[in-house]
């Protein structure tokens, strides 16, 4: 089933009107989607509209057959992960693969070992290049929602803000650590919240600071291990979210 990002639909009795150009572009010169086609729209608040063509004018107009609203009583866990920016394009899959397993926010994070540096104009396309990464990737993976595209923050800005988590790890290469699994079958309060707020920090090639990891556990944060393999940024990135996503729907 096609779907499509609208943030504010225009709906009229149960008629929902398209008046972008790239989504009149795509749906017609694109899919060749045709009159009576299903389609299915969700917008900034999770609400999501099954929909027939019922008109390929100037606007595309779309019957609503169905809205559903989200139950959010039902989330068990709403994790953020701020993720030290790699080398190359990374970035661009790290956001599209955090999408695909549910991460509610991500943060591009700048640490002392991290060797990329935008100025704010390349910084500006970045952040608008993976917001749009995000929409296809929760389209594509039928997502409700967008997940939060950050703009690129520094670990102490981050840190400051972190206190109204449930839960924060940073998993690290050294010193005393805990694993995930004893992390979340010991540490987490009983009965817990719901939704539970969890935030994770990865870090850059190299690792953290042994001073970053210090402020981290004065801010709370828990050093985790991901077992005895280093693992990249973008596959450390992927690996815990896996691990939060499959605890939330176990």
């Amino acid at each position: 089933m096609n779907r499509f990002f609208i943030a504010q639909p225009d709906i009229l009795g149960n008629l929902i009107t398209l008046k972008d150009k790239k989504h009149i572009h795509h749906i017609k010169s694109v899919l060749h989607l045709e009159l009576k086609e299903p389609l299915v729209v969700f917008d900034k608040d999770g609400n999501e509209y099954s929909c027939l063509i019922s008109g390929l004018d100037e606007n595309i107009v779309l019957e609503i057959k169905e809205k559903r609203i989200p139950d959010r009583s039902k989330a068990k866990v709403v994790f953020t992960i701020a993720c030290a920016i790699p080398k190359k394009a990374k970035f661009d899959d790290i956001i599209d693969k955090l999408t695909q397993l549910g991460v509610a926010r991500i943060i591009p994070l700048v640490t002392e070992r991290v060797i990329v540096k935008l100025n704010s104009e390349k910084e500006g396309a970045r952040l608008g290049r993976w917001r749009k990464i995000a929409q296809s990737a929760a389209e594509q993976s039928q997502r409700r929602d967008i997940p939060v595209i950050d703009p690129i923050q520094k670990l102490k800005d981050i840190l400051t803000k972190s206190r109204d988590f449930d839960l924060k790890l940073i998993p690290t290469l050294g010193g005393e650590r805990e694993s995930l699994k004893e992390v979340f079958s010991q540490s987490l309060p009983l009965p817990l919240p719901l939704p539970l707020n969890i935030l994770v920090l990865i870090g850059p090639e190299g690792d953290f600071s042994d001073g970053e990891i210090s402020l981290a556990k004065d801010a709370g944060f828990i050093p985790i291990t991901l077992g005895d393999l280093t693992l990249r940024v973008d596959t450390a990135a992927v690996a815990i979210a896996s691990f939060i996503r499959f605890y939330a729907y176990d």
